[in-house]
């Protein structure tokens, strides 16, 4: 059996009614929608909800802000680092422990401890990672960002996107 051969069963679908032509069957005159009053007519505009207020106008608008120019890093613990066991840790040792994506930004950051010195290199360093990686010593080396201007291009957002 393929896809294209597939039907329903015999009798279990039924053809919509067409209302609306003439009186020779059900669904003639007023077509199932009672007389006069505004669902008779074809003048609803979508979204109207009797006059309650519509869900359009009940949800708020443009709340908050969204930074366009927001870095987002994955974070990798100092703990992490360890568990791998390389004197030289970088974004390819990272991915292929299956802690980070490939072409992710990586940020150390200081929960866990070093016992022997690592070259570490990342994207950014918290402050008591950098200072744990030192302390065993080890060095810390800052891979530059990807983007040009050193942050990322603009994202749409709510504001820019009218």
């Amino acid at each position: 059996m393929k896809l294209h051969e597939l039907a329903p069963a015999e009798g279990s679908r039924r053809p919509r009614r067409r209302v609306g032509r003439g009186i020779a069957g059900k669904g003639g005159k007023t077509a199932g929608r009672g007389t006069k009053g505004q669902g008779a007519r074809d003048t609803i505009p979508a979204g109207f909800e009797g006059g309650q207020l519509p869900l359009m106008q009940r949800v708020p608008k443009l709340r908050g802000f969204k930074n366009p120019f927001r870095i987002e890093y994955t974070p990798v613990n100092l703990d992490a680092v360890a568990a791998i066991g390389a004197d030289e840790v970088d974004l390819s040792h990272l991915v292929a422990a299956g802690l980070v994506r490939k072409g992710a930004l990586v940020k150390i950051l200081g929960r866990g401890e070093l016992t022997r010195p690592v070259r570490v290199r990342a994207h950014a360093f918290s402050a008591s990672a950098e200072a744990a990686i030192t302390g065993a010593g080890g060095s810390v080396e800052r891979i530059a960002l990807p983007y040009a201007s050193g942050r990322p291009p603009a994202r749409g957002n709510a504001l820019t996107n009218r």
